[in-house]
C-alpha cells in the first residue's frame, strides 16, 4: 500500500516531503550534554560482591597500582586502597578541574593586571615629573651656559688697566717711600 501512495505521489512530492521531514526534525530536537560528575565506588575487591570502601568522584587524583581485564586496583590518599571498574581513568585531569584551575589563574591574571596597570600610571606619573623637572634643569644649564660664554667673550683690557695702574702706583708710592727712608739715616753698629 505505501508504495501505490508513493507511486501516486509522484516523485515530486516525496522529494517535497521529504525536504519539509529534514526541516522540521532540528526543532524537535533538543541539545544536551552529557554530566561531567562521576561517582565510583571503591571496592574491596575486583567484583561487584566486594564490600564498598568509599566513594571517589570525578576530579579525584588516584596512584594505579594493579590492573586486570576488567578492575583496576588503585590507592586513594583518604580512603586507602581498592579496586575500581576498567575504563573510568585517565592520563589528564578533567575538564572540570582544568576549567576550575583556568579560572583561578584568570582571577589572579586579572588581579595581577590591575596591580600593573595601577603600577604602570604611577610610573608614568612619575616619569612626567622627572622630564618637567629635567626639562628646567636643561633651561637652567642652557643659561649658565650661554652667561659662561658671554664672561668669556668680553674683553679684558679693563682688567688690564686696573692691574697695571695698581701695579704703577704700588711701585711709585715705594719709590716714594725709599726715598723719604734714605734721608733718615739711623746709626748702626755694623760688626
Amino acid at each position: 500500500m505505501a508504495v501505490t501512495v508513493v507511486a501516486r505521489l509522484g516523485s515530486r512530492a516525496l522529494q517535497v516531503s521529504v525536504f519539509l521531514m529534514c526541516l522540521a526534525t532540528p526543532s524537535l530536537a533538543e541539545r544536551a550534554w552529557v554530566k561531567d560528575d562521576l561517582r565510583l565506588n571503591l571496592r574491596a575487591g575486583p567484583g561487584l560482591e566486594f564490600q564498598i570502601l568509599g566513594v571517589i568522584k570525578t576530579g579525584d587524583d588516584v596512584d594505579v597500582l594493579e590492573r586486570t581485564p576488567r578492575w583496576t586496583r588503585v590507592e586513594v590518599g583518604r580512603i586507602g586502597n581498592g579496586w575500581i571498574p576498567v575504563g573510568y581513568l585517565q592520563t589528564n585531569p578533567p575538564a572540570r578541574l582544568l576549567l576550575t584551575r583556568g579560572e583561578i589563574e584568570t582571577a589572579e591574571l586579572r588581579e595581577k593586571v590591575a596591580r600593573l596597570t595601577e603600577d604602570s600610571e604611577e610610573l608614568q606619573s612619575a616619569n612626567r615629573r622627572l622630564a618637567e623637572r629635567d626639562e628646567s634643569r636643561n633651561q637652567k644649564i642652557e643659561r649658565l651656559v650661554r652667561q659662561n660664554l658671554a664672561l668669556r667673550a668680553e674683553p679684558r683690557w679693563h682688567e688690564w688697566i686696573a692691574g697695571a695702574s695698581i701695579l704703577g702706583v704700588g711701585m711709585i708710592f715705594g719709590g716714594l717711600l725709599q726715598r723719604n727712608s734714605a734721608r733718615r739715616r739711623s746709626p748702626r753698629i755694623r760688626l
